[in-house]
């Protein structure tokens, strides 16, 4: 082998890594995540700074790591089968192949292997490499492709320039590279985190809670008109001491004359009886605070920004006729993201959903539909303009008491304990009819 063919095979080498260098910056520029750039970014890693920029200017250097395979490729194809060919021939001659035969077979099969070396070394390998280790690949690749991209700016321009020409002139108006995900993209990343490890149960639930926390309105999670426990003015300090040891709660809200539809205002129970127990002289009607308003329909991302700006803890809820719906307080909120919040005085509180059976739960007649759906995969019919299981179970018996059931196809729905008509809580039999006919069969058997 004389030395032109060895200087023209690290030619070839050379090259191959060159296309593996293009191929690689390619995929790992595109599958690297940004927030994780900038997290190298504020922790002084300067191949770091350089990554950000170029995921900010994508176009820019995709077009760079097309120009580099390009060249890379043509390259290869120009110099490496007239190099593998004059390595092969020489042995195909040993074998005593005619001139004639030689010939076409080692051209042949200097194809096939600069095909395969250029394929695979160049192209799949690190394509690979880059989509398993995308943040490494980057950080590594990262200087070589920025100054390729200075060294070729003139040319990565004009093409760039061409290429968007042409498409205005067929219609089409070139886009960037948008970097945002969906709220579905998101809940799959989470999911995947959670899978693999990354992010506990707990975080998953709140992350999950956090996107479902938009959709929520105030009637869905306030404390209805019926539960609601209220002070009516006037009362002195032994009716206030009466209602605090009863129920418990913080803050009261303030009728008049006891009609709930005429709200006054809240006391703050915890600042009043410091004032009281302080020895100075107190007036209930100054420690009334204004109860501020929100609609039934008022999503609670507003009602808990709405409750931060006038530095309040509890909101009156009121429905389409300006009568009094409920009560919102931010415990009620932030239940939404984190779960259920208990101090020192709720030992009595229990589930909103508790398992007793094989197939049997109790569950709070304030549920939300939506939350036994996406929980048990039930559907109801009908169910439009119904918020809880109780309205639900209301709407098919108007007439509905406790002991009363609801038969569905599959499911027993029973009431538990309804007061006032109102349904507080109900036992959900769960395929029940299923579970019947198996013991039925079994009986028979």
């Amino acid at each position: 082998m004389d030395i032109e063919t060895i200087i023209k095979l690290f030619v070839f080498a050379f090259l191959i890594l060159m296309t593996a260098l293009f191929v690689g910056s390619e995929f790992s520029l595109v599958k690297v995540r940004l927030s994780r750039i900038d997290q190298l970014v504020s922790e002084g890693n300067k191949a770091a700074k350089i990554v950000q920029h170029m995921v900010h200017e994508l176009d820019y250097y995709l077009s760079a790591c097309q120009l580099g395979i390009t060249v890379t490729a043509l390259g290869l194809g120009w110099i490496g089968e007239s190099t593998f060919e004059a390595v092969i021939h020489p042995g195909l001659e040993l074998l005593h192949i005619p001139v004639e035969l030689a010939k076409p077979i080692s051209i042949a099969l200097s194809f096939l292997i600069v095909t395969f070396l250029h394929v695979v070394l160049g192209e799949l390998a690190p394509k690979s490499l880059a989509i398993q280790y995308a943040e490494r690949m980057t950080l590594i690749f990262a200087r070589p492709l920025y100054y390729f991209g200075i060294l070729m700016k003139p040319l990565i321009w004009a093409m760039n320039g061409t290429a968007r020409t042409i498409l205005r002139m067929v219609g089409v108006q070139p886009a960037g590279h948008e970097q945002a995900m969906s709220e579905d993209e998101l809940k799959i990343i989470m999911t995947q985190s959670y899978q693999s490890g990354e992010i506990n149960r707990t975080e998953l639930a709140y992350m999950q809670n956090i996107f479902s926390f938009d959709e929520r309105l105030a009637k869905d999670i306030m404390v209805p008109r019926t539960q609601m426990i209220s002070l009516t003015q006037p009362f002195d300090i032994s009716e206030l001491l009466e209602v605090v040891n009863e129920h418990q709660f913080t803050r009261y809200p303030i009728t008049e004359d006891g009609d709930k539809d005429h709200i006054i205002g809240f006391i703050n129970v915890k600042e009043f009886l410091t004032k009281y127990a302080s020895g100075d002289p107190v007036r209930i009607k100054e420690h009334v605070h204004d109860l501020p308003l929100i609609h039934e329909v008022t999503r609670i991302s507003d009602a808990l920004i709405k409750m931060q700006r006038e530095r309040v803890h509890m909101a009156l809820v009121i429905d389409e006729y300006g009568g009094t719906a409920g009560i919102l307080t931010m415990e009620d909120i932030l239940e939404e993201i984190v779960g259920e919040i208990r101090d020192e005085f709720d030992d009595d509180e229990v589930n909103d959903i508790i398992k007793t059976g094989e197939a049997t739960y109790q569950i709070n007649g304030r549920v939300l539909l939506a939350d036994i759906e996406e929980q048990f995969g039930i559907t109801f019919e009908e169910s439009d303009d119904i918020d809880t299981i109780g309205g639900w179970m209301q709407a098919q018996n108007p007439d509905i008491d406790k002991d009363d059931y609801v038969d569905t196809h599959f499911d027993k729905w029973v009431v538990l304990d309804a007061e006032s008509h109102q349904i507080k809580s109900v036992a959900l039999h769960k395929d029940f009819h299923a579970s019947r006919e198996e013991e039925n069969g079994e009986t028979e058997a």
